[in-house]
């Protein structure tokens, strides 16, 4: 990792968080639908559905998902670079040594 990316400020630490969790939901409804898919045409009994309350390996499938999104989105926070430099909220402007007099 480069030394010189400064460290994220908490707002994009709380949005990594934020996109990961609903990356992670939206990959999870994917993925049920297409096992539920496979487990319907081929006639399985894979015990993974939407009803993730009622299963325990969709429980577990869907914090695994939402966990690595998560992961994933805050390791790209952390890399990349703000787009903006970040600069003093309460910083002055100086007023040039023409105006300061008519003030």
């Amino acid at each position: 990792m480069d030394g010189n990316v400064p460290k994220p400020t908490w707002l994009r630490i709380a949005a990594a968080v934020l996109l990961g969790g609903m990356i992670g939901g939206i990959l999870f409804l994917i993925a049920t639908l297409i096992i539920g898919a496979i487990n319907d045409s081929m006639g399985m009994s894979i015990p993974i559905s939407l009803r993730a309350a009622e299963y325990l390996w969709s429980s577990v499938l869907l914090v695994i998902f939402i966990g690595f999104s998560i992961a994933f989105v805050w390791w790209k926070v952390e890399t990349t670079p703000p787009s903006e430099p970040e600069t003093p909220d309460n910083t002055v402007p100086e007023i040039p040594d023409e105006l300061a007099g008519k003030i």
